[in-house]
């Protein structure tokens, strides 16, 4: 577990030390907060002390901004001939994309963490759903985990950044609706697995305070399924 933190502090001082997670972070707070009070479909438009905009803009900003982050985590090691350094020390390569995985997520939870400023507000405007408001923000942090996991397992299969991040959104997209477009034109058994595989549908329950142990356990299983996946790649390349 010491060697992963020591993976995961490097990874965000890397971070911290470009202008990568000050623009994240802004641009995020930016969107969420544009649309969460600002837009057409503000609070106060809605009249209800609920988030559930802020949850759905924020479902959708971080399918693009992970993939932004996540791109570089293996491809730019692997291009800099770095990840070979990696390889010579007692570090495996399930340590290397775990201690990556956790920075890439500390880094969105940290990107969340201001928003609560949204939760506070609303305990001052009425009566809150307090459930549903952390179920949102479990979600949040759920999907985000299966977006960094998919992100580092597209970053390791290549060298180039761009390709890593192209094939993340696919991937994503794929979960994301191409499962829901295909449910209703399958037959129903095919259907119901089609939609249980759909991020949305895992999502929409979490994010209304409703938490189901099976909705958590597939958000975990899909991020251990893509931990898995880029361990095995990285060993691969590594040692071909």
């Amino acid at each position: 577990m010491h060697t992963i933190w020591v993976i995961s502090k490097r990874e965000l001082s890397g971070f911290f030390d470009s202008l990568m997670a000050y623009i994240i972070i802004v641009v995020f707070l930016g969107l969420s907060g544009f649309f969460t009070w600002l837009s057409s479909n503000n609070i106060f438009f809605s009249g209800q002390a609920q988030l559930f905009g802020f949850f759905g803009i924020s479902y959708w900003t971080l399918f693009f901004f992970i993939p932004a982050i996540t791109m570089r985590s293996l491809a730019e090691e692997k291009k800099t001939g770095t990840i070979e350094l990696l390889a010579t020390k007692p570090i495996t390569e399930l340590q290397i994309v775990v201690g990556k995985w956790l920075a890439s997520w500390i880094l969105i939870a940290l990107s969340l963490a201001p928003t609560l400023i949204y939760y506070i507000t609303l305990m001052n405007l009425g009566n809150v759903d307090h459930g549903g408001i952390w179920g949102g923000y479990v979600a949040l942090l759920l999907i985000s985990a299966v977006y960094v996991a998919i992100g580092i397992f597209t970053s390791s299969i290549t060298n180039n950044q761009i390709v890593a991040f192209i094939l993340a959104l696919f991937v994503s997209f794929f979960f994301q609706l191409l499962f829901d477009v295909m449910a209703p034109v399958l037959p129903s058994a095919l259907s119901n697995f089609a939609s249980y595989l759909s991020f949305s549908s895992h999502f929409e329950i979490m994010s209304r305070g409703v938490f189901a142990l099976d909705n958590a356990l597939y958000f975990v299983s899909v991020t251990a399924i893509g931990i898995i996946l880029a361990t095995a790649s990285l060993k691969r390349r590594v040692w071909s």
